[in-house]
């Protein structure tokens, strides 16, 4: 990683900021990227399990935080990955979803809390759930039609799976026939596993024949079963626990656990640890059981997976993107160490933030070498947190050359957690957190109430310009080939061509033909290189509306957010006239800017700010002349609400507030948080308060629920 990717990555979530967090969700989604490819497609893992979890759970934490952040292609939105070459492709007529992931108890008591919500259940109404091992193995689909086994196909990336038909056959868990009445379509989904005493008796007869050697028992699950030979994954003991169902043409049962005794009855193996809950405390007290038993076992889990029992709640639940709300995965936790900590490092972020990190003796952590950890900021040194002044650590601080113990669960970089004061070297003194800049010399300032002291030198600090440059060039932004990070760099510092700001970008070709010094002689590049280079940036001058918003690198806007602008705004005249003529908490535009939903004030502020700033906008207006920019294609559906602006207010009867929101936005309505000029129907229910005196003054439609779902369809 580069400095600045390791000074992000040590940043906690609670005290990223969005540019930073931008920059994080850029490499974690290459890195989980490759790590699905090498896990779910090639059964060669890149990294460990908890890694891979810490890297996922951060991922989603950040898009959570920072909801306009989001990818297009954010790992929250991918299942597994791509099937290989070699195996026919199965089309999953019910997606293949992975699980939410939660590691600690108060998790489970927030995912209970946040069913409750959705579906107006009061904390002492009932609500049943089924807590199973969760298996460590390769998930797969069993098709059944007339109580045959028709096909079966692994995950895949979700969508589509590899067809392993042949190899399936060969499980003796897995029944060819059903026994007794089934569906006439019956899919059932399970996970392929092998027992410890196999994988070690596998391992042996291998290593005797110089065969293949796998790392653990889910890699030779996985790769048993995705041989083209049938014939070898016949002589591989592998084992199969039914748990889900895909496509069924009739119910199995009214409820989750019922659906298990179905499974036994039809003939599969279900997993005996699996018991029925009732409530957060007794899923908690599963867990403790099974976690208990983990090491007895004779197979490998990873956590607890706790589902809702009643399959209607389920439906009304439904799904986002790649998660079903109605379930959650309890994963354990990884491990820790003690080391030594060698220094304390301070990098500067593209935002001027001022990132700690500790270098350490490398240690073995979980099964993987740690080297470095997370130091979050000045306050978590001294042994306080910086967002309550409580103490932490028992208010110890951390000094170069103390004993320090390490934890990988939760975050990418470890963190430190304690330190040993019995061991603190005689001659160690408190460490002095930088009050100016260590890239530029500027003043660092820690605003009232911001856990993070930032340098005030601006786009004159060499740190943060070349990371802005790097935002500007990244996937999400321009993506200029052959322009990356190592090129910005070197650009930045070049004293004939340099690059400090975009425009230059733009005049690049134009400043290297009038320069006796030529790129194709210099820099490492080529004639060849030279102009492949120049023809990537003149292809970028053309460059869709919420792209150029998002490369502008404006604090706490990501590409969720620059979308939302430049579908609202339509051009990149009307947004900057808007944003020109803003005034920040005032006035017409600044009214219509935080009445978009998903544009709170503080993100409002900052892009307004921005086009105020003297010498930000200085350089936007230096950019645009070089552009050609793509107007948002308008949104096209036959919806009677399809881009109409929507407002909700007031106690909902028939659906939860989340409910119809989510229904408003598939129709195609831009649903608001407050009510404007812009605003063309307000839904009120009962207690509705300033929001309808609003809509009443402004002459908005007002409707209550019943003719709302009338008017969609949904009456």
């Amino acid at each position: 990683m580069t400095a600045q990717e390791t000074a992000t990555a040590a940043i906690p979530v609670e005290m990223l900021t969005p540019e930073d967090a931008r920059l994080e969700l850029a490499r974690l989604s290459g890195v989980l990227e490759a790590a699905n490819a090498a896990y779910h497609r090639d059964d060669a893992p890149v990294i460990s399990d908890a890694d891979y979890d810490a890297l996922k759970s951060r991922n989603a934490a950040i898009e959570v935080r920072f909801p306009e952040l989001k990818r297009p292609d954010s790992p929250s939105e991918q299942v597994g990955a791509a099937p290989a070459e070699g195996f026919g492709k199965v089309v999953h007529r019910v997606p293949m979803l992975s699980l939410a992931n939660e590691f600690a108890a108060e998790g489970i008591h927030d995912f209970d809390a946040r069913i409750r919500r959705f579906l107006n259940l009061g904390p002492e109404a009932p609500l049943a759930y089924v807590a199973e091992p969760k298996i460590d193995g390769l998930s797969l689909s069993l098709r059944y039609e007339r109580g045959r086994l028709v096909q079966a196909a692994t995950r895949g990336d979700g969508e589509v799976g590899e067809n392993v038909t042949a190899n399936a056959g060969t499980v003796g868990d897995i029944p060819k026939r059903l026994r007794g009445p089934a569906p006439e379509v019956l899919e059932v989904r399970g996970e392929v596993y092998m027992t410890h005493a196999d994988f070690v008796a596998l391992n042996a007869r291998a290593a005797e024949g110089s065969g293949r050697v796998f790392a653990n028992p889910r890699n030779a699950a996985a790769g048993s079963l995705r041989q083209l030979d049938p014939k070898i994954t016949a002589s591989r003991p592998l084992r199969f626990f039914a748990y889900a169902w895909g496509e069924v043409s009739e119910p199995l049962a009214d409820t989750q656990f019922g659906c298990l005794r179905r499974f036994e009855e039809l003939g599969f193996t279900v997993n005996a640890l699996a018991r029925l809950c009732d409530g957060p405390e007794e899923l908690l007290a599963a867990y403790g059981e099974v976690e208990a038993q983990r090491a007895t076992l004779g197979y490998d889990i990873d956590g607890v997976v706790y589902k809702v029992n009643d399959l209607a709640l389920q439906r009304r639940l439904g799904f986002r993107s790649t998660t079903p709300r109605w379930a959650v995965a309890h994963k354990f936790s990884a491990e820790r160490a003690w080391t030594r900590l060698l220094a304390i490092e301070v990098n500067v972020g593209r935002t001027g933030a001022l990132a700690p990190l500790a270098r350490l003796q490398p240690v073995t952590v979980g099964g993987v070498v740690v080297s470095n950890a997370t130091l979050h900021n000045e306050d978590y040194i001294k042994g306080r947190s910086a967002s309550t002044g409580e103490a932490i650590r028992g208010e110890r601080d951390l000094r170069v050359g103390d004993w320090v113990e390490i934890r990988r669960a939760g975050d990418v970089i470890p963190q430190i957690v304690d330190v040993d004061l019995s061991k603190r070297p005689d001659d160690s003194v408190p460490f002095d957190f930088p009050q100016t800049c260590p890239q530029c010399g500027s003043e660092a300032v820690r605003e009232a109430g911001d856990a993070v002291r930032r340098c005030t030198g601006g786009i004159a600090c060499p740190a943060q310009a070349i990371e802005k440059l790097k935002h500007f060039v990244s996937r999400s932004a321009f993506d200029i080939e052959g322009l990356g990070i190592k090129q910005i760099e070197m650009f930045f510092n070049d004293p004939v061509l340099p690059i400090r700001e975009p425009a230059d970008i733009f005049t690049l070709e134009e400043r290297d033909s009038a320069n006796l010094a030529r790129l194709k002689n210099r820099l490492g590049y080529g004639e060849k290189s030279a102009r492949n280079l120049f023809q990537a940036i003149e292809e970028r001058r053309r460059i869709p509306l919420d792209r150029l918003i998002f490369a502008l690198g404006i604090r706490h806007l990501g590409e969720s957010g620059s979308a939302l602008l430049a579908q609202h705004y339509g051009s990149w005249p009307a947004f900057e006239g808007a944003m020109s003529a803003a005034e920040v908490g005032a006035g017409p535009q600044w009214e219509e800017l935080t009445s978009i939903d998903g544009v709170g004030k503080v993100l409002a502020t900052s892009v307004v700010t921005a086009f105020h700033q003297e010498a930000e906008r200085a350089a936007i207006d230096r950019l645009i002349p070089h552009l050609r920019i793509e107007n948002p294609a308008p949104r096209a559906t036959t919806s009677p609400v399809a881009g109409k602006t929507v407002v909700f207010t007031g106690t909902l009867e028939r659906m939860t507030r989340a409910e119809a929101k989510a229904r408003a936005e598939s129709l195609g309505a831009k649903v608001a948080g407050s009510v404007s000029a812009r605003t063309d129907i307000l839904i009120a229910g009962p207690g509705a308060g300033s929001k309808a005196k609003d809509a009443e003054r402004l002459g908005v439609m007002v409707i209550d629920e019943a003719a709302w779902l009338d008017l969609i369809g949904a009456a």
